[in-house]
């Protein structure tokens, strides 16, 4: 489609007119955004974009991320313009309202064309970074006939200032990740006021000083937007193209200003934009020109997906390539069922940290997909292997990401690699920084994404570390996040099944919350006994008056507990808890069956008491309500009670013995 003013300044209106209505039936909403980025966001579709409504899954189209997510209704009128299923027009009149695909920020399980769920702001242009390294990564494992696309990003201010902003452009830049182009909505407005009243940053000299391209255009000039986009499009570097806009452009009485960015216009000035527009048609009705137009570019990536599927269907690696994209795990050929053979022949000694590096030197053979990375603690979490080396800009079909000191970036940018398709992400921190990516995590479950974190140094354990670094609350404060596994495995065999149930989880991302110090074996059988969250390690011996819970590090403890009990008669069953969440499914039988009505219930974690409660009833739940502190590990454990020394006498003083 050419440029000509009088073909597109319509075809944007239709979006501004559709935001508009949708956002004063809602009573609620964005009207700034959508408004203000129509220009650049009809230039995008019908000049750049490359994607095909009828195929919203096809593997090598370009992807689209609204980062600016509160201005949802951009996003919604072009996917209901270029004929994507759904939205349809009733959807977008039921904006915002309950069971509306069409909520308040988009969703990415909720429709095709939406890539990912995008709101908490920053986040959608780091996860567009992590699109970026899938396609850079696939493209060097299949090359250019199967991969070959861009990912395209609107952010705003918002996005702009956000800290994680900083750790993505950085990651982006050292990555050399050309095919990203970020389209800034510079309106100079943010829910306050001028950007002037919190910012005086030069935005372009900051992502220049990064090592990134920048352009700028006015928002509003078809020719100006469409040279800016096409010298992004050819520059080896990643993009910031700077659309100069107004926000709410159309409403005469309230674009340029502060109060057009968060609430409906108001019906005289809906009316007023209907009259300033030359825009005749009735809310929720399209003139069929228009429309005809938009449809029109929804059909052009019609023959780009017949020329590539034929290109697809005489590749080589046709199979595996479809495999790894419809996110199916490869055939086991027994490489899981060996190793924990190797595990029950002899078991090891070790951190569980570095036996979650013993079962990834045999994933990462076995499924090639995996993508692994760490913020700067490779060393420490221990996730790279001797099949994964390094992902960097002269090594795309590298397997291992240096992320450096970036976790919120890292946990972003794994999520958009999961939602990318094709790559497997899991990243390593220490479990006390889980704080500072715990947004990106919560976007992963709100995503179903199958992101798996791996987080080590899970407690006191650690050591001399001391408060700053020992987790505490940590652990129960990711198990209270919906849709998301936490798995503290208590040793090799525990940590080897909580590898293969986070990685066949496909619409959910896991936790593994692994040691330091060196824990001994408690299982020597392989019987995937981790799948039920929850099993019994040892059954009372004498008459059972105590049921002992554990997890990790403390399963160890409990079995020394249990044993002291056994001496004096007490009978006492030990029960290895790696994963509520998955014991939390089972059936009432079973849970009833492990933790029996009419005996004394007690935990035993090195963490937070809060939470345990669920499980024991009025019983007795033992761990650390306060910050830990410096010192060896061993000494760590007896000062905060977490020894059958002193965890034995407080059970058989609530026994009465």
């Amino acid at each position: 489609m050419s440029l000509d003013p009088s073909r597109l300044a319509p075809m944007a209106n239709a979006i501004r007119a559709l935001s508009m209505d949708a956002i004063q039936a809602a009573n609620s909403g964005h009207p700034g955004m959508p408004m203000g980025m129509a220009d650049v966001a009809t230039v995008l579709f019908s000049q750049f974009l490359k994607f095909d409504p009828k195929a919203p899954k096809w593997p090598d189209r370009d992807r689209f991320v609204l980062s600016a997510g509160h201005g949802s209704m951009l996003i919604y009128s072009l996917l209901y313009l270029t004929g994507y299923e759904a939205p349809t027009i009733d959807d977008i009149r039921n904006f915002r309202q309950l069971h509306s695909p069409c909520a308040g920020h988009p969703e990415n399980f909720e429709l095709a064309g939406v890539e990912c769920t995008t709101g908490p702001l920053g986040q959608g242009l780091a996860m567009a970074v992590g699109m970026a390294m899938a396609e850079r990564h696939l493209n060097a494992v299949f090359g250019d006939d199967l991969v070959d696309h861009k990912t395209w990003v609107v952010a705003g201010d918002g996005c702009l200032m956000e800290g994680i902003n900083h750790e993505a452009i950085g990651l982006a830049s050292v990555l050399r990740l050309g095919r990203l182009n970020v389209l800034w909505d510079d309106n100079h407005i943010t829910i306050d006021g001028d950007t002037d009243l919190s910012t005086s940053e030069d935005i372009l000299g900051r992502y220049q000083a990064a090592g990134w391209h920048t352009v700028t255009c006015d928002g509003h000039h078809y020719g100006e937007i469409s040279r800016a986009l096409a010298e992004a499009a050819a520059d080896p570097r990643p993009s910031l193209v700077a659309c100069r806009t107004i926000i709410g452009k159309g409403a005469p009485n309230k674009q340029g200003g502060h109060s057009v960015h968060g609430s409906p216009l108001g019906a005289d000035e809906v009316a007023a934009t209907r009259e300033f527009l030359s825009w005749t048609a009735a809310p929720f009705e399209m003139p069929a020109e228009i429309r005809n137009d938009w449809r029109a570019l929804g059909g052009k990536g019609a023959a780009a997906l017949a020329t590539w599927e034929a290109r697809l269907a005489s590749h080589p690696q046709a199979g595996e390539f479809s495999r790894r994209l419809a996110g199916e795990l490869p055939a086991d050929k027994g490489a899981a069922r060996d190793y924990l053979a190797s595990l029950v022949a002899n078991p090891p000694k070790v951190a569980t940290r570095k036996a979650s590096e013993m079962a990834l030197e045999a994933l990462t053979v076995a499924i090639p997909e995996l993508l692994g990375g760490s913020a700067d603690l490779t060393g420490s979490n221990l996730t790279k292997t001797k099949a994964t080396p390094s992902f960097t800009a002269t090594d795309y079909a590298g397997r291992h990401v240096h992320y450096g000191i970036r976790e919120f970036g890292m946990a972003a940018a794994m999520n958009g690699m999961a939602l990318h398709g094709g790559v497997i992400p899991y990243g390593g921190t220490f479990l006390v920084f889980a704080d500072y990516c715990r947004n990106a995590i919560r976007m992963s479950a709100i995503q179903h994404a199958r992101v798996v974190y791996v987080l080590t140094h899970d407690s006191i354990g650690l050591g001399e570390d001391g408060p700053t670094h020992q987790p505490i609350e940590h652990v129960m404060s990711l198990r209270a996040i919906p849709n998301l596994l936490v798995f503290r495995p208590a040793d090799a065999i525990e940590t080897a099944e909580s590898w293969a149930l986070a990685l066949k989880q496909a619409d959910r991302p896991s936790v593994l919350a692994l040691s330091r110090q060196n824990l001994p074996p408690v299982r020597f059988e392989a019987e995937m006994k981790t799948a039920k969250g929850a099993y019994r390690l040892k059954a009372a011996e004498a008459a059972r008056q105590v049921v002992l819970v554990a997890s990790g590090s403390e399963v160890e403890i409990a079995l020394a507990s249990a044993a002291a009990l056994e001496a004096k008669g007490i009978g006492a069953d030990v029960v290895s808890m790696p994963c509520w969440e998955l014991f939390d499914e089972q059936d009432a039988a079973y849970r009833a069956d492990l933790l029996p009505a009419g005996v004394l219930k007690v935990s035993i974690e090195a963490g937070v008491t809060l939470g345990w409660q669920k499980y024991l009833g009025d019983g007795l739940a033992i761990g650390i309500d306060r910050f830990g502190a410096s010192a060896p590990a061993d000494q760590l454990y007896d000062y905060f009670g977490l020894t059958a020394d002193k965890i034995v006498p407080q059970i058989t003083a609530r026994l009465g013995q």
